[in-house]
Formats: structure tokens, C-alpha cells, sequence
């Protein structure tokens, strides 16, 4: 079995986990990190069902403070690059498209724990999701000409996050989110591939996504380090349409396909 087989058999498991959790909420008081630096790996794919698919591997870093009170208040941000390889039954085939994800969230959420021995936060908030897929200059392998797309996700992350001590200076934190999709922005650049052709932008409107993951850390003296598998999915619906022109002249419209794309990553942190 692969890395990412074994990520996604790790995935599967936070509901247990979480169920485990509930029912031995009972350890030593858990300290919270204010500063979480991270290096993270991930395989992501994405499909217009009947379309095109695409799928690849993607590394970078992200950024996360906590400021842990009566409420808590996150903020968070990740870039991650990579290559994917692109296959669509009527414009053939790609390999090696660069891609960029850039991710920014902040969230807020209070302690419902009835004593300091376990950490149960609800949490709400407010996320960004880009992602650029720059393909133009190539062409695929039946001729069509490749162009710039970018897509825009505003979304409310509303979740459960558990964290519990289990001794030794381990502790386990699990999450599990649903992202009530709030609007996209989807930005194709045509005339990357004909100058004559106007760009085209849809709006998004319906969606949702989910998200879960597993940290295991180790507490140090100066530091605590951990290594968290994580999932995250996303389901968007048609776009709205829009025109498209050539050289002024409109010649009809464009529409962004119903879309899934699905993310298993391995991150691993320094909490400071």
C-alpha cells in the first residue's frame, strides 16, 4: 500500500476517534500552541464529471496562530504548489500543469468543556480558497491550446475540534468541518489561447465542502512537534453562464461544469 492509501485509511478513522474522544474526556490540562509552522504534502484531483479530470501532487507550507481565552480566535493560511496531469475525452491530454493553492481562514469558537482536562471547541468562521491552473503556451495532444483558469472560494467553515492529553506529552487533536460555500469566481483566460477571444468570469452560487484531520503531537520543552493526515473535499454546482466574444462580436456563452475535487495530505508542524 502507497503513502496516500495509508493517509486515507488514517482519514477514516477521525470519527472514531472523535467518538472515543466524548467518552474519555479525561487526562491533564491540554496547553494550547500560539504559533503552528508547517511543511505539508498532499495528491489532489479534480473532475468535471463527463468533462475532464485532473490530478497531481502538490507540497508547501502554511502559517497558523491561536490566541486561546475565554474564546478563541485562528488564523490561518497555506500555499502549496505543484504539478497535475490533465485528460478530457473531447480535447485530449496534458502532463505537468503548474498549479498554485493559496488558503486564508479565520475562525472563532469557545470551550464547552465542563472542566480543563479535555478541549471540546465549536468553531465558525470565515475562509478563501485560490487555486491557478496555468496551462497556457502548451497545447494538448490533439491540438487544442491550453490557457490560464482561476478559481475563487468564499466560504464559512463552521466545525468541532477535540484535544485531549494522553499522556507521556502526547496529544491527540482531531477536526471534522463542514464549509458552507458562500459565492465563486471562476476566471478563465481565453484569450490566452486566442487573443480575438474575450476572457470569461462565472459566478458560483451552489456548493459545499468537508474537511477532517488527525494531529498526533509530541510536547518538548521549547516546542511540541506533530504530524496531522487531513482530508478535504469540495462539491460546487453549475456556474452561472456568460457571454463569450471574439473581437467584440459576441459568438455565445460559457459555463463552469459541476465540479468535485478531493485533497489527502500529510502536514507536519512545529508548535511554538
Amino acid at each position: 500500500m502507497g503513502i496516500w492509501g495509508i493517509v486515507k485509511k488514517k482519514v477514516v478513522i477521525v470519527i472514531i476517534v472523535f467518538l472515543n474522544f466524548l467518552q474519555n474526556c479525561i487526562a491533564s490540562e491540554v496547553q494550547i500552541p500560539r504559533l503552528e509552522l508547517s511543511s505539508e504534502i498532499s495528491q489532489i484531483s479534480y473532475k468535471e464529471p463527463g468533462v475532464m479530470k485532473q490530478s497531481g501532487n502538490m507540497s508547501g507550507l502554511s502559517v497558523a496562530y491561536t490566541y486561546f481565552d475565554d474564546i478563541v480566535i485562528r488564523f490561518e493560511t497555506r500555499l502549496t504548489s505543484g504539478q497535475v496531469d490533465y485528460s478530457s475525452i473531447n480535447t485530449g491530454s496534458m502532463e505537468s500543469i503548474e498549479d498554485i493553492l493559496f488558503e486564508f481562514r479565520a475562525i472563532t469558537g469557545f470551550n464547552i468543556s465542563p472542566d480543563e482536562e479535555c478541549i471540546i471547541l465549536p468553531y465558525f468562521g470565515y475562509g478563501y480558497r485560490y487555486l491557478e491552473d496555468d496551462s497556457q503556451g502548451r497545447v494538448t495532444s490533439t491540438g487544442h491550446l491550453g490557457y490560464k483558469r482561476e478559481a475563487n472560494y468564499y466560504y464559512s467553515p463552521i466545525g468541532l475540534c477535540i484535544i485531549k492529553d494522553k499522556g507521556n506529552g502526547f496529544v491527540l487533536q482531531a477536526n471534522l468541518e463542514y464549509d458552507l460555500f458562500l459565492q465563486g469566481i471562476q476566471k478563465s483566460y481565453l484569450s490566452d489561447a486566442i487573443p480575438s477571444r474575450s476572457d470569461l468570469e462565472n459566478k458560483q452560487k451552489n456548493g459545499y465542502g468537508y474537511r477532517a484531520s488527525l494531529k498526533i503531537k509530541k510536547q518538548q520543552k521549547c516546542f511540541d512537534i506533530s504530524i496531522e493526515p487531513y482530508m478535504i473535499y469540495w462539491n460546487i454546482g453549475q456556474s452561472e453562464s456568460a457571454d463569450i466574444s471574439d473581437s467584440g462580436i459576441i459568438q455565445g456563452f460559457g459555463y463552469e461544469p459541476k465540479n468535485y475535487s478531493t485533497e489527502y495530505g500529510l502536514r507536519v508542524a512545529f508548535n511554538f
